[in-house]
């Protein structure tokens, strides 16, 4: 084919000249350009794996059809990285609102046609677009040239974020921040700014260290602070960590007083321990609470699966690190006890906590020898300090920046 739309393109299986599938067309890489020219088309962003993107320029490409495009076999597997130049076609184009030059029409983007010149370069020529809606009926669509597009040069190229934002809306955390790692600085930004503060938080969760701090430090202190509020206690620190001592001390003093006690607390203990680690926040009862009120904690939406898999049992205060530290109630027994039962007596005795000091290596055996989701941490007195979850233990164990490698053996 010489000319196709985008959208028909998009989870097209791309393969290499023996006819080995090597990953799935997820987007369309182009340089905008001044006044009414073409875009030019400059690659594919490929999905190889889970969460892993890589560019195939368009030059390796010998064939594309409906379906099935064909390249020459020769991939460079690193992270795709999109440039300051570059515009994703799909994520940044599609539904963004723009006007027709001669009438000054307001028109949405639904897809665009590229197509290959006499240079056999590829550009884009045509959008597939549909006008404002009429009195009592829905817009009319039909294709027009690029060049009657108005708002669409290089000149209004960071206009996209709106687009952008609705095309992440309904993405995993994890997922964001895979492809906002991808972006350029500026536009990286721009996207982590228009986040509300649970949604930023979330993704700050999973970036790379770099980015994240490059975030955090780029916000106006006030926002910064109220997005570690909604952030995990554990990943606060660890993002605390990383800044400057002047920027953690103008954010702790921002946070609400409760919040910033927990994380002074937790930024006492070695990163690399299981103080370090732990959150502070597990699910704790009374020795007098009912099987049905543990349950009911536990169904609590916003626990991850490892803090909701076991509740831990301690006499009043019923606080981190007040409470005395008497046992843990793993969920699946709780499922299989009469609602009316206390939880005292289907406490597991034999699960022995661990003191925050614990470095990681003996805590990952622990974790091993006992095929343990999570682990209660207390101090000397015995007072329960918080709980160390296996989804800590695979971040730590993991090193600095593992996001970066995901999906792909070959970093």
């Amino acid at each position: 084919m010489t000319r196709a739309f985008i959208a028909r393109l998009r989870g097209s299986a791309v393969f290499d000249p023996n006819g080995e599938q090597l990953g799935k067309v997820r987007d369309i890489v182009v340089i905008l350009r001044h006044g009414t020219q073409s875009p030019r088309v400059v690659g594919l962003v490929v999905e190889v794996g889970a969460r892993r993107r890589i560019f195939i320029p368009i030059t390796r490409v010998t064939k594309i059809d409906v379906g099935q495009i064909v390249t020459t076999g020769v991939l460079d597997l690193r992270r795709f990285k999109l440039r300051p130049a570059e515009t994703l076609a799909v994520a940044e184009l599609f539904d963004r609102t723009v006007q027709i030059r001669a009438t000054g029409d307001s028109v949405k983007i639904l897809d665009l046609a590229m197509q290959q010149n006499s240079s056999r370069d590829w550009e884009i020529t045509q959008a597939y677009v549909r006008s404002g809606r009429g009195i009592g009926r829905r817009g009319q669509t039909r294709v027009v040239p690029w060049s009657d597009l108005g708002g669409l040069g290089v000149e209004e190229a960071d206009q996209a974020t709106e687009s952008m934002l609705a095309s992440l809306e309904d993405m995993r955390p994890a997922d964001v921040a895979s492809i906002l790692h991808d972006l350029p600085e500026k536009r990286r930004l721009e996207i982590a700014r228009a986040l509300d503060d649970e949604r930023l938080a979330d993704v700050l969760e999973e970036l790379p260290e770099h980015d994240a701090v490059q975030i955090v430090s780029a916000l106006e202190a006030e926002r910064a602070a109220d997005v570690l509020e909604e952030m995990d206690p554990d990943d606060a620190v660890d993002l605390l960590s990383d800044l400057t001592p002047e920027q953690a001390g103008e954010l702790l003093s921002l946070v609400e007083p409760e919040d910033a006690e927990d994380l002074r607390r937790l930024l006492m203990y070695d990163e690399w321990s299981a103080g370090g680690m732990m959150s502070p926040d597990p699910v704790i009862v009374g020795a007098d609470a009912t099987v049905a009120e543990a349950l009911a904690q536990i169904r609590n939406p916003d626990l991850s699966p490892a803090l909701a898999s076991q509740v831990y049992v301690v006499r009043a205060p019923m606080q981190t690190p007040t409470g005395k530290f008497l046992g843990v109630v793993h969920w699946q027994r709780l499922l299989r006890e009469p609602p009316s039962d206390l939880v005292s007596r289907v406490i597991d005795k034999d699960l022995a906590p661990l003191p925050p000091e614990t470095a990681l290596a003996a805590v990952t055996r622990y974790f091993a020898a006992y095929n343990l989701v999570a682990v209660p941490i207390v101090d000397a007195e015995n007072h329960l300090l918080g709980a160390v979850t296996v989804d800590d233990l695979l971040d730590h164990l993991l090193g600095d920046n593992w996001r970066e490698a995901t999906g792909s053996d070959d970093d």
